[in-house]
């Protein structure tokens, strides 16, 4: 979740709510890749969850957080005096509701870049967590602790939002608690750029969620799904998620995006360190200077930028575009997906060859995929096709793309980024994700014990 926005004058035109946008524009040889990662924290000791707060010496949250910080020269980010994030050279380090520790990486050039910033975060944690005897695992979703078990970090936000998320939809709280992504934030050059880039997000993300297909388990045992957390975001608050047909429409746009996220429900609004519940309310009321939760002002542009992190589909528009749709994971999937994206959208004749794939898909199309890729991984099949030789195809493109961008690594021993989609083109053909694999371990030498999990699995 968002660390919330500070500073922008007021807002006194509707105009200024697209220039935000688009100001996020930037030339090619200004794109940048931001890769988001979540995991789980726990205890060695009775395998439970990392409370916000323990004992002095004991595992917890804030232990985690302050031993970065003391160690690894991270600034903190506080909280009504509780420290609930990280600061360092552009990257963030923040806490979703159940306590998940999530990496918001720096804008890097490349995927070699971003996945030493990577591997060094993951080797700062298990430095502090093995101190404090605590381990991480990457998963979709929590694979044996119950809703009631996973603790709530003192942050306002969730508080709000998970009162909220228990009125709309059926699976909210569990995507909070429970669930953990890998994403990607990546750049576009111009509204039209961004218009392609966000359909081919939109339409390809089912495939992103089969190959990273990763939460089989729920409450100790399989749930019937290769990527539980699809399921879940697809039964949540409708107004806030999913696959936007509206996206595929001719004319849409900036203004488009801005009439969307308009539309959707507030949560809060973020004045002087709190959090106003401004739950079910409207922007376009708050504009007026109508909003109840603040009668007679109107929004900033920083409000403006906390409310566009609370639309959640599954890929959406800030100043860059955030692709929503892939499970948390093991340690050599996280570059897979930064990987994985670049390459399809980065590169123009990639991006137009993605477009190719998926542009005669209508609405009733897309969300099939979504829905058998959550089922299925790469089982799933649509109209006839494959989801399997659907992958196939989508990674070609990928790679062709990250050839044609031609970023070296290691000092120019490594001629470009294509080495990073091999966790994957191992899935395509092998056709197991890491699902299978887990259901395999869980029906076979663990015999059901679940708990095995842990050390087999954690970073």
């Amino acid at each position: 979740m968002s660390i919330p926005q500070q500073g922008g004058g007021p807002i006194e035109r509707p105009e200024q709510l697209v220039e935000y946008i688009a100001a996020g524009e930037k030339p090619r040889e200004a794109w940048r890749i931001g890769t988001e990662h979540e995991k789980f924290g726990y205890r060695h000791a009775d395998l439970m969850p990392l409370p916000y707060e323990a004992a002095p010496g004991q595992p917890s949250v804030k232990a985690m957080l302050e031993g970065l910080q003391s160690r690894f020269g991270w600034t903190p980010v506080l909280e009504a005096g509780n420290i609930i994030g990280l600061e360092r050279d552009g990257a963030n380090v923040s806490l979703e509701p159940g306590g998940q520790l999530e990496l918001s990486g720096a804008p890097l050039e490349t995927i070699h870049q971003t996945c030493d910033e990577v591997n060094q975060h993951l080797a700062e944690v298990k430095t502090v967590a093995d101190e404090l005897g605590a381990g991480f695992i990457g998963l979709g979703a929590a694979p044996i602790w119950t809703q009631e078990q996973m603790p709530m970090m003192p942050k306002g936000r969730y508080r709000l939002m998970t009162d909220y998320m228990g009125r709309v939809g059926t699976l909210g709280t569990q995507m909070m608690y429970r669930t953990c992504t890998v994403q990607v934030n990546l750049d576009f050059a111009s509204e039209a750029d961004m218009v392609q880039k966000l359909r081919v997000a939109l339409a390809l993300q089912p495939v992103a969620n089969a190959l990273f297909a990763n939460s089989p388990f729920l409450d100790g045992k399989p749930n019937g799904w290769k990527s539980w957390r699809a399921h879940i975001w697809q039964n949540l608050d409708a107004a806030r998620t999913g696959m936007l047909p509206f996206v595929f429409e001719d004319g849409f746009g900036y203004e488009a995006w801005v009439d969307y996220v308009l539309d959707v429900p507030m949560y809060f609004v973020y004045r002087d360190g709190k959090y106003i519940d401004a739950l079910g309310q409207s922007f376009r009321d708050f504009l007026q200077g109508k909003l109840p939760a603040l009668p007679g002002e109107i929004p900033t542009l920083s409000d403006w930028a906390d409310h566009l992190t609370t639309v959640f589909p599954e890929a959406r528009v800030k100043k860059f575009i955030e692709m929503r749709g892939a499970d948390g994971g093991p340690w050599r999937r996280l570059c897979a997906l930064p990987a994985l994206w670049v390459g399809l959208v980065y590169d123009q004749s990639a991006l137009d060859a993605a477009w190719d794939l998926v542009k005669g898909w209508d609405a009733e199309t897309r969300e099939a995929w979504r829905r058998g890729a959550g089922l299925l991984a790469l089982d799933a099949e649509v109209n006839g096709v494959k989801m399997r030789d659907l992958a196939r195809e989508v990674l070609a493109i990928s790679e062709a793309g990250l050839k044609a961008r031609a970023r070296t690594g290691s000092g120019g021993l490594v001629p470009d980024e294509t080495h990073f989609l091999n966790a994957l083109k191992e899935s395509v053909e092998t056709g197991k994700v890491p699902a299978d694999e887990l259901l395999g371990k869980y029906h076979g030498e663990w015999a059901g014990d679940l708990s095995r999990i842990y050390g087999e699995y954690s970073y």
